[in-house]
């Protein structure tokens, strides 16, 4: 700030319990302590924290004193540098907290340290008691934070049973009864009186009251509610303590006041009655709205303890709430998160995008460094139109807004987007029960968070009805009722206008963040990132994979690798100049600033590895700025030693400019005479081309007439071959001669188009192709005479020779025959190889294709593998422990595919690998339960149902004819024929299916769950009418059944489990019985588990697993975990 003249913002950020607020503080105290001007408004602004976080900081489960709120304090220095003031501005309280908190969860602060520390007089004022006399305390943790000695300090009427029973929790920096002692000096250093401090205990404790007041329904006609009798006291006291007639808050609690649009100007007013579950709501809503408003006045009255007339420069600390992933997140996790997204763009952009530009402008030349930018979430966030805000605040508007249409809008509005995917792709066991439209996953930047979406819309709109808000607005109570008239008066031109034009939460907090990210560009930036060493809030504990985790989300490896590679300390060659010309003489000073940097530099000796130059700055690798301002601000006698060393390097820099100089002088001498000779040889190559372009046709002419003269000579050669009419060939010879001597003569002479030079030519051409003509005819009359002559001959002798040959060519036929044989079949075996060659080559395309499609794939599965280990690593944070609530069936192990000819190989390999035929019944029995080989297993079971199959077909065969059989299934299940089905796909479509044990490997501990209607064979022939349907559930762990119940409406339900009750189950494998090509046959595993525990299964399956009977399954598995 002092350097730039400018003031500076730092952004704390991390994890949730990563120690964000205690750094803030940190940083709090060394400014004021550092920079004060020993005034009391010093120690004001350390002392605002704890009021603070009083009434902003909860226990969670990640963190005893996590944040429910962001704050970004201001602090104001004048120009000398002096702390003058300070503002804080806080943002997104967690409402939803004051009603209802998790099971390990408290509260704010506040309330559990009035109930412990407290005055007795106090207390019987605000009418306090244990906190669990309170819902809004009672359905979290009820304990205290308290040491060993402030544990004997509180009263056994103020701690809970679950206190009496657990004790106090312990942590280093909170306790309940000393902090409460604590805030109280805070408000009285910061300015606070005992009335009004009074006035904030009062409002608090009312809020508890209200929380106690109870609903149940109207016995009359009308419908709506009334307060239970056990509500009056609460009524009661609620009323005193926020200074509200009693009747007053009863009907606006159970009625609300609306206006119809007759009935003159005003309207007409109805009071509407409220059922039990809108009072509720209502209620809380009050709490809330209540609560909040006080936050809003502490913080108010924070700023007002130290106020400042003018600053010249101001450094900001941002604390917000950290990156939140738990079991159920709700839409204060989205919006934290949101947030979280925001700051780590600005993080990007500030720290490597900015930083990158910087050096691509002054031309230094550093390696890119490449981070993954996250505009693509934000944009899924806030985008106009489609954005999850915009979405949930068009959802608002509407008049019967409902939670699952917004969240099908989300999903709809973001079909196949990267970061939205529906819940059941989660990779925690607990997401996938829920439905797609109570719920969605966004891929954050430190990874994948689900987000149940019950309460959006509520949350989402924090206003109360009329008849609250009339009420609240006229308390009788003065600071109650100046609560809500800040508030109110900032609202009234906003929102009369109706419920389409409100202002939701999230655009609240939407704006709200804009408005601190244009706060955060404007100021110089420094980041401190927080690093949770461990999930278990305990000391001295690291664990590696955690903190490489958010090390490698945060983006803290491009930020290495830019620092590696980078010059963080830089300084304009003016400001440079402007430091440290004082420390030098006259003669030095007047240098240019470029040059007197370029001189220092030289003269220090400093490493050129260690500066680098720019167009106009210096840049410093790492610490190297701050050892050449240790060196300049050096003794004087070795400054004087530095001038003298620097003006030696200024005489031997301006002697080398001289030498530079004069080569230059010569150079360009050289260079012009260069020029003068390249300009004749320019002329002289542009006269000869207009020369050549004024005679070329003459002598191009010229070329090819001496080429037709040349042609002359044959024609003599003819002539004087003939035997008759020589002489007159021999004078048209000579006149074309003469001909072709004219034309040579006339284009010497005469200047000559090239058009009348071709015309000539042409003629002359003709001419001689005339003449040739009648030379080659004349010629060919006397060969043929000739030709007959000698044909005479040659007949003769030909018929000699033939009689000699003819012998001869009958004994060369033969061996003629057999070469054309030989050479039939070479040439037959030269196009099979040549044929075998092209297939060879086909297939070896075709491979190269396909190892290229592989490897492409290949490459995509490894990046959705990286996506999803990052996912993973993040759900493992979350369940903390592995074997509970991470399902292995999305191990690595199932990114592992093999072909159909592999498993096909394999399983025939296998199919004859054990001969089970001769094991008796005990000795199956004995393999299922304790084999810990996979293969023998499933034979073993395979083995098992094919003698059931066996035993229940010989009975079924051997029965009574009148008697009855016992239904293990229903008849659309054992009389499913698999055999055509399975014919049928063979057929159309021949892939190699593999044998039943083979898939049962590869189906094994998948958990499926079925529900079909059921008739009794007693009903089945009855009318429909009369019929009585029931029902039949069943568990399949694996191919085989490991649970079955039957449902019916006039007898107990039926319960069986694998091992104990074999005989009375079906014995079909899950493909046999065609269950998973039943349409609506399907159903969820919470489904069937809620049937199973209300008939009775657990104790059953309990009873068989004592006894020994229940053969081991997934099922008993969990159950063992579960009592374990």
């Amino acid at each position: 700030m002092k350097v730039l003249k400018m003031s500076q913002s730092i952004i704390v950020s991390g994890e949730s319990g990563a120690g964000k607020t205690e750094n803030t503080k940190f940083v709090l105290r060394y400014l004021t302590e550092s920079y004060g001007s020993g005034q009391d408004i010093d120690e004001r602004i350390v002392e605002a924290n704890p009021l603070l976080e009083a009434f902003g900081n909860a226990k969670t489960v990640r963190n005893n004193n996590s944040s429910r709120f962001g704050k970004f304090v201001e602090i104001h220095f004048n120009e000398k540098h002096s702390v003058v003031g300070g503002f804080v501005s806080h943002y997104l309280l967690e409402k939803s907290r004051i009603c209802v908190q998790g099971q390990d969860e408290r509260n704010y602060h506040i309330f559990y340290r009035l109930c412990a520390g407290a005055p007795e007089e106090i207390r019987e004022k605000l009418y306090l008691t244990s906190p669990d006399n309170f819902r809004y305390l009672n359905r979290g943790c009820t304990r205290y934070f308290a040491s060993k000695d402030t544990d004997k300090q509180i009263l056994q009427n103020r701690k809970s049973p679950e206190y009496l029973k657990h004790g106090s929790l312990k942590d280093p920096l909170l306790d309940d009864h000393g902090d409460f002692n604590r805030m109280c000096v805070a408000m009285k250093k910061i300015g606070l009186d005992d009335t009004e401090k009074l006035d904030l205990f009062r409002v608090v404790a009312g809020v508890l009251h209200l929380g106690n007041i109870d609903f149940e329904e109207a016995g009359s006609t009308s419908g709506g509610c009334t307060l239970k009798n056990k509500s009056s006291k609460s009524l009661e006291y609620c009323s005193a303590l926020l200074g509200l007639d009693e009747d007053d808050l009863r009907v606006s609690l159970t009625t609300r006041v609306m206006l119809t649009t007759a009935g003159g100007t005003k309207g007409t007013v109805i009071k509407v009655p409220l059922k039990v579950e809108q009072a509720n709501n209502a209620r809380d809503a009050l709490a809330k709205a209540v609560y909040s408003r006080l936050f809003d006045h502490v913080v108010n009255r924070v700023n007002q303890c130290f106020p400042f007339e003018s600053s010249s420069f101001f450094i900001g600390v941002l604390d917000i709430a950290g990156f939140e992933y738990f079991e159920h997140n709700s839409f204060e996790q989205f919006c934290i998160n949101y947030c979280n997204e925001k700051l780590q763009q600005f993080f990007n952009e500030r720290i490597l995008k900015e930083e990158q530009e910087l050096y691509q402008r002054e031309g230094l030349g550093v390696n890119e460094v490449h981070y993954v930018d996250n505009q693509d979430c934000i944009d899924l966030i806030e985008s106009k139109l489609v954005g999850i805000l915009d979405i949930l605040d068009e959802e608002n508007r509407l008049p019967q807004p409902s939670d699952q249409h917004f969240t099908s809008m989300v999903h709809q509005k973001h079909k196949n987007h990267f970061r939205l995917t529906i819940p059941r792709k989660s990779k925690l066991t607990v997401h996938r029960n829920i439905r797609d439209d109570e719920g969605f996953i966004i891929r954050h930047f430190a990874g994948a968070v689900c987000y149940e979406t019950t309460q959006f819309v509520e949350k989402n709109n924090d206003a109360l009805h009329m008849s609250l808000e009339s009420l609240i607005c006229e308390s009788k109570d003065k600071f109650v009722r100046e609560l809500f008239e800040s508030a109110n008066n900032h609202k009234d031109s906003k929102q009369k206008t109706g419920k389409l034009s409100f202002i939701s939460v999230g655009n609240k907090f939407k704006t709200q963040l804009n408005l601190l990210l244009e706060k955060l560009r404007s100021t110089g930036s420094s980041f401190i990132r927080c690093i949770k060493p461990n999930l278990k809030m305990t000391s001295h504990q690291f664990e590696g994979a955690q903190i490489l985790s958010q090390l490698q989300c945060s983006g803290m490896v491009s930020v290495l690798d830019l620092m590696q590679g980078g010059f963080p300390s830089r300084a304009s060659f003016h400001e440079l100049y402007n430091m440290y010309k004082k420390y030098m003489p006259e003669k030095m000073s007047r240098l240019d600033p470029r040059l007197f940097c370029k001189a220092l530099f030289k003269a220090l000796g400093l490493n050129e590895n260690d500066y680098k130059f720019g167009l106009t700055k210096v840049f410093f690798r790492p610490g190297k700025f701050a050892e050449f301002d240790q060196i300049m601000k050096s003794d004087p006698d070795h400054l004087a030693e530095l001038i003298k060393r620097v003006n030696h390097w200024l005489i031997c820099s301006r002697w080398k400019k001289v030498q530079w100089c004069a080569l230059s002088v010569i150079k360009l001498k050289n260079k012009i005479k260069y020029r003068a000779s390249a300009c004749i040889k320019m002329q002289k190559t542009i006269r000869m081309w207009l020369c050549r372009k004024k005679h070329k046709p003459r002598i191009d002419g010229m070329i090819k007439v001496r080429t037709l003269k040349s042609r002359l000579i044959k024609f003599n050669e003819v002539v004087n071959a003939l035997k008759e009419g020589k002489l007159e060939m021999n004078k048209q010879v000579k006149d074309l001669e003469s001909s072709i001597d004219a034309l040579l003569s006339k284009i010497k002479n005469t200047i000559m188009t090239r058009e009348q030079i071709e015309r000539e030519y042409d003629a002359l051409v003709k001419s001689s192709g005339q003449l040739l003509d009648a030379l080659q005819k004349k010629k060919k009359e006397e060969e043929e005479a000739e030709h007959l002559r000698r044909i005479q001959e040659e007949m003769e002798r030909e018929r000699k020779r033939r009689e000699a040959e003819e012998e001869l060519r009958r004994k060369e036929e033969n061996e003629r025959r057999l070469k054309a044989e030989i050479e039939a079949k070479r040439k037959q075996d030269e196009e099979d190889r040549k044929k075998r060659e092209e297939e060879e080559r086909r297939i070896q395309a075709e491979v190269e294709m396909q190892l290229a499609k592989e490897r492409e794939e290949e490459s995509q599965q490894q990046t959705i593998l990286e996506q999803e280990r990052r996912d993973r690593e993040l759900a493992m944070r979350i369940a903390q422990s592995d074997a509970e609530l991470i399902n292995e069936e999305y191990g690595p192990d199932s990114a592992l595919r093999r072909g159909v000819q592999v498993q096909a190989t394999k399983s025939a390999a296998s199919v004859k690998k054990y001969d089970l035929s001769k094991w008796k019944y005990a000795e199956l029995r004995d393999a299922i339960n304790t084999s810990c080989d996979i293969e023998l297993l499933a034979a073993c079971r395979e083995e098992f149902h094919r003698r059931l199959k066996v035993y229940h077909a010989w009975k079924s065969k051997n029965k009574k004819r009148n008697a009855e059989t016992d239904q293990r299934a229903p008849k659309s299940v054992t009389d499913y024929d698999f055999a055509p089905f399975m014919n049928n796909t063979t057929q159309q479509n021949p892939v190699v299916q593999l044998p039943a044990r083979q898939q049962e490997i590869e189906v094994n501990r998948q958990q499926r769950y079925f529900r079909i209607p059921f008739i009794r064979p007693a009903d089945q022939y009855k009318e429909p009418q009369n019929k009585k349907k029931g029902w039949w559930y069943a568990h399949f762990d694996g191919p085989w059944i490991a649970r079955q119940m039957e449902l019916h409406p006039d007898k107990p339900p039926i319960l069986l489990v694998a091992g104990k009750d074999d005989m009375e189950m079906c014995e079909l494998s899950l493909e046999e019985t065609g269950l998973t090509r039943k349409r609506g046959a399907e159903i969820l595993p919470r489904q069937f588990e809620e049937i199973w525990e209300r008939c009775g299964g657990i104790q059953y399956l309990s009873n068989a697993i004592e006894s020994r009977q229940a053969r081991p399954t997934y099922a008993t598995a969990m159950l063992q975990n579960l009592l374990k």
